[in-house]
C-alpha cells in the first residue's frame, strides 16, 4: 500500500498520480505495465514513484483497492439479517451497475482476465473469523455471487445467462437451508 508520503500529498497531485495509474493499469496488464509511462503521465520522477510505492505491484494494489472501495461505496448491505437470494441478486446487479459507468471498469476487467493470478499477495486478506462464522449456504452464495461477477466482467455478452444461473443456484441454496 502507498507510503505516508503519498497519503500526505496535496489532493491535486495525489489525483494526478492516481489517474496516471488508472491510465496505465486500464491499458496494460500488470505484466506489461511500466513505471516509465506512469511517471511520464503523472509528471513525477522515478524516485518520487518509489517514494510513494514499493514497486509497480504495490501501486496496482493501491489502485485496485481504491476502485473496489468506490464501487462498493453505494451498495448498502444490512448485516443484521441473513441475506436471501433476492438480496444477493440485488447486490450483484448494483455492483454491475456501478461498474458499467465507472472509470475503473477496464481495470477490473483486466484484473480478472490477467492480473489476478500475477499478484504475489492475497488481496484483500482473508478474514478467518468471518469465514468460520459464516453459515455454509451464505458462504456458498457469496462465492457464487463473486464468481458470477467475475465471469460477467470477462464475458459481458453472457450477463443474462449468468444472472439466470446465479438466480437458480441461490434459490436452490435457499431451499436447502429451509
Amino acid at each position: 500500500m502507498p507510503s505516508t508520503t503519498f497519503d500526505n500529498l496535496k489532493t491535486d497531485k495525489k489525483n494526478l498520480v492516481t489517474q496516471a495509474l488508472l491510465q496505465e493499469f486500464s491499458s496494460y496488464p500488470l505484466a506489461q505495465a511500466q513505471v516509465a509511462r506512469i511517471i511520464k503521465t503523472a509528471g513525477i520522477s522515478r524516485g518520487a514513484f518509489y517514494k510513494y510505492f514499493t514497486d509497480i505491484e504495490d501501486a496496482y494494489l493501491y489502485l485496485y483497492s481504491t476502485a473496489m472501495g468506490e464501487i462498493h461505496q453505494n451498495i448498502k448491505q444490512n448485516l443484521s439479517t441473513p441475506m436471501v437470494a433476492a438480496d444477493y441478486l440485488h447486490y450483484t446487479e448494483a455492483f454491475l451497475d456501478n461498474v458499467a459507468n465507472n472509470a475503473y471498469r477496464q481495470l477490473i476487467r483486466l484484473h480478472f482476465m490477467q492480473n489476478e493470478g500475477l499478484l504475489n499477495r492475497v488481496q484483500p486478506p482473508v478474514d478467518v473469523a468471518r469465514v468460520k462464522d459464516t453459515p455454509a449456504n451464505a458462504w456458498a452464495a457469496m462465492v457464487l455471487t463473486h464468481e458470477t461477477l467475475r465471469q460477467i466482467l470477462i464475458t459481458p455478452e453472457l450477463k443474462s445467462s449468468l444472472l439466470a444461473k446465479l438466480t437458480a443456484s441461490l434459490q436452490a441454496l435457499e431451499r436447502i437451508d429451509a
